[in-house]
């Protein structure tokens, strides 16, 4: 017995996950756990072949670092997930897919693992940071500056954040690069993946119709006055804030600022259209228990590469409303709206 606690860490094949397998193993006992998707219903060609290449870099990193690697099926997982993208799309919303997967998949899965394997902890290769204060724990933004991602955490609850570690907390992306070239991981030459891991080649249009397609419903294109311009082959192709791929020229940039599921709508308007001042964010999680009672003032970010604006966030129970003292652009719902009380992520909730 080493007398080191023991970590589940997952790995995914990918340099942060990698370097963050690394930095844990001088520390703790260190169990990888590679998530899976075999079982996912209709996979395509392009996600087996991105899978198997994943789970062989996945294997290659944990044979250089000595480490064991466990393969967890969660392909049925995903198919949930992905049913609610779908309908997502559907309902005329934009979703955000990663959110939910640390809320529904990964964390969940993980703390599984941990149970079976009888460990203290579970990790990630997020950039976050979790400060213990006051009997609680703080979900808190990074050093990774906009390769932050407590955006894609605030649905996190304190039992699974008092039970996780995030290796690469003080690190930047430059930084965990430098660490995975100097310990020789398989991982350096891979290129940084930019997509959702479930969806394939032809994007989310041929995933929505492969699993939706007798609920794509064509209908007009109006200007902001109501105005039919012309026609769309489904609205679920189109998202708020939208400019390309219209194919209709108003004789100045236009830009879908409306989606209406109900009657199969895309409304077209101007820069200035895409403005609002407030949104309702339902179902919020507030990260430290309890819910605030009192307005408060906040740096709402809505979606993850937007900045953040400053706000008065108003809880009212299971939603918040929120009032920018700026306007901003494409407010989306089904995208994220998550609080920052300075570098700390206090919670979020989906736009409505």
């Amino acid at each position: 017995m080493s007398g080191k606690r023991k970590v589940i860490v997952a790995v995914s094949g990918g340099v942060d996950s990698s370097v963050a397998a690394a930095l844990l193993k001088s520390e703790y006992d260190v169990i990888a756990v590679h998530l899976t998707k075999n079982d996912l219903a209709g996979r395509s060609d392009e996600i087996r072949r991105r899978e198997e290449e994943s789970a062989r870099s996945a294997a290659a990193v944990t044979a250089v670092l000595g480490i064991p690697l466990r393969f967890v099926e969660a392909g049925r997982e995903f198919d949930r997930l992905i049913d609610r993208f779908c309908a997502e799309y559907n309902a005329g919303r934009t979703p955000n897919p990663c959110v939910l997967c640390n809320q529904t998949i990964k964390w969940r899965l993980l703390l599984e693992c941990a149970e079976a394997e009888s460990a203290d902890f579970v990790a990630t290769g997020h950039y976050a940071q979790i400060e213990s204060r006051g009997g609680a724990a703080h979900l808190v933004r990074s050093c990774a500056g906009n390769k932050d991602q407590t955006y894609f955490l605030h649905r996190l609850t304190q039992a699974e954040l008092a039970r996780t570690l995030f290796p690469l907390a003080g690190m930047t992306k430059g930084e965990t690069w430098a660490v995975a070239g100097d310990l020789g991981l398989p991982t350096f030459e891979r290129s940084e993946s930019q997509e959702i891991c479930f969806v394939g080649d032809g994007g989310y249009r041929k995933l929505i119709l492969s699993r939706t397609g007798g609920q794509i419903r064509a209908g007009d294109v109006v200007d902001a006055h109501g105005r039919r311009v012309g026609r769309h082959d489904g609205y679920q192709f189109y998202t708020i804030g939208q400019r390309k791929g219209m194919g209709i020229a108003l004789g100045k940039p236009a830009y879908v600022v409306a989606i209406d599921a109900a009657n199969a709508r895309v409304t077209l308007g101007g820069a200035d259209e895409l403005l609002k001042d407030c949104l309702t964010a339902a179902d919020v999680n507030w990260i430290v228990p309890p819910a605030p009672r009192e307005v408060f003032r906040a740096v709402v970010r809505i979606r993850y590469n937007h900045r953040g604006a400053n706000a008065l966030v108003t809880p009212r129970g299971e939603s918040a409303e929120v009032e920018f003292e700026e306007p901003v652009r494409a407010v989306t719902a089904g995208q994220a709206a998550v609080f920052y009380a300075g570098d700390e992520c206090v919670g979020g909730g989906w736009i409505a």
